[in-house]
């Protein structure tokens, strides 16, 4: 086959160069041949010239100049945002990239080294660029997952680079330990800038290259994980704006998955401090599933990690945002679906000050969100086990719904959840009624004093009250006394 292509090769380099209308070959690439797989119906001659001379070496090294001279075409980089500009060249191009695309995937040969470098440098010419700055017309973190997607107008050229990459990345004919020289950790350091493009249909190309590059480059993993983890503290301190992050944990996520057990001190790092800071950004609605998949994955290969992950929640849980606080409450019950009871009963007593302060949200969504966590069977159980701790911190809250929360679905919820409580354990549930009822008293005496004081005070400001100020003034002291400094003793 390499004979054919390199026989029709040198065939079109010959007509191209008795035509006297061609561009100079620095300008314009020559014209491609037909697809092998198309020359039964091009009309040209099929017959491969007999191989050179020097045996199978001169035929390797023809079947490498051939293809690096291919490949050296595709570096010329076109300008794309003129689309009229430069259109022949640019098609002819991307003809040549699909050549290479088809030849690639018809290897029966490795590639050598030459090969592999050049093939290397030609992803990064055309693929390792500066985007232009983001135009964002007052659109603040949290309102991005509405903005109309940009399509850069240079994809239908990229994709095909992807396609070829892609290929390359995954060919048995690719040697990982020679192509690791040149798939080094710069390469990966700039694929990994490529994640906040724009466009996401260039994001979803890049996760799926990036999880090949992780699963057959075992040499570059430890750096991934690094530079990963470097990205997402960019986007939580500093930048607070990335396009990729939902599919950075997307292949984190199949990454986490194939960790073994028990788990590395560094892969619990990365938990902590990459992973779980994430809860931070307002955009946080974004790549949420992506997240939650990314920290249940390591509470099932190490249960003991759910603790961790409840006071990470903690720590992060919004004030103010209401859309938030129920994405956390969502991922909360995840968690604790998979939480052991150990665990549970060492971080429950502030966990369940945090549900009690969600039950009696204005905002009737977070209430009725928090409410529902009794539905759980598992939850529910874990309650059931530890009520005597966990009721005395709630029943306030559901006091104070059933008394004056103004909507109707929480307060029917409520009244459900109050008689779960009920059913399960009568007699505590009078003793907490009955210390709610002292702490309202008490409450509501401190409230009266205070209400008088503040009358007592008005009336006074009412009657013209002028206090006496008195001269504090020093008198001076004569002209003539000499002046003595004070005796330390």
């Amino acid at each position: 086959m390499w004979k054919q292509f390199v026989g029709k090769l040198s065939w079109k380099s010959m007509k191209s160069s008795s035509g006297g209308g061609a561009l100079p070959p620095s300008k314009t690439p020559p014209p491609l041949p037909p697809p092998p797989r198309e020359n039964g119906a091009s009309g040209k001659p099929n017959a491969s010239p007999p191989p050179p001379a020097g045996g199978a070496g001169a035929e390797v090294r023809s079947r490498e100049d051939a293809f690096v001279q291919k490949v050296n075409i595709c570096c010329v980089v076109f300008d794309f945002s003129d689309r009229g500009k430069d259109s022949p060249e640019k098609e002819r191009k991307r003809q040549m990239l699909m050549s290479l695309v088809d030849s690639i995937g018809a290897a029966e040969e490795p590639l050598t080294e030459v090969m592999i470098a050049a093939c290397v440098r030609m992803f990064a010419a055309n693929l390792f660029r500066v985007f232009p700055p983001k135009v964002r017309s007052g659109s603040t973190a949290s309102e991005t997952e509405e903005d109309e997607p940009f399509f850069d107008p240079s994809w239908y050229h990229l994709q095909v680079v992807y396609e070829f990459l892609l290929r390359f990345v995954t060919s048995p004919f690719v040697d990982p330990k020679v192509a690791r020289k040149y798939v080094d950790n710069s390469f990966v350091s700039k694929l990994l800038d490529l994640f906040d493009s724009d466009d996401p249909r260039e994001r979803d190309c890049l996760k799926t290259i990036l999880h090949r590059i992780y699963g057959k480059f075992m040499g570059n993993r430890p750096f991934i994980r690094k530079a990963v983890s470097n990205i997402f503290y960019r986007f939580v301190f500093e930048t607070d704006h990335h396009n990729g992050i939902a599919e950075m944990l997307e292949v984190f996520g199949s990454v986490i998955s194939g960790f073994a057990k028990p788990l590395k001190e560094e892969h619990k790092l990365f938990l902590w401090k990459a992973l779980i800071p994430l809860h931070k950004p307002k955009s946080i609605g974004v790549y949420l599933p992506q997240l939650t998949y990314c920290i249940t994955q390591f509470i099932e290969k190490e249960p003991k990690l759910a603790g961790t992950v409840i006071r990470g929640l903690l720590k992060y849980w919004p004030v103010t945002n209401s859309q938030k606080e129920m994405m956390f409450l969502g991922e909360l019950e995840e968690v604790l679906e998979l939480i052991e009871m150990a665990e549970f009963q060492k971080c429950m007593v502030p966990l369940f000050r945090r549900i009690a302060s969600c039950l009696n949200s204005s905002h009737f969504q977070v209430a009725e969100r928090a409410l529902f966590l009794w539905n759980n069977e598992h939850l529910f159980d874990m309650i059931s086990q530890n009520r005597q701790v966990i009721l005395p911190l709630i029943y306030p809250a559901l006091e104070r719904n059933t008394r004056w929360h103004w909507n109707q679905s929480v307060l029917n919820v409520t009244m459900n959840v109050r008689k779960m409580f009920l059913d399960m354990d009568e007699r505590l549930l009078l003793t907490c009624q009955s210390n709610f009822q002292e702490e309202e008293e008490k409450r509501a005496a401190t409230e009266e004093r205070r209400r008088l004081m503040w009358e007592q005070l008005e009336r006074t400001a009412a009657r013209g009250y002028q206090p006496v100020i008195t001269d504090t003034t020093f008198p001076s002291p004569p002209s003539s006394a000499r002046l003595v400094a004070p005796t330390v003793t």
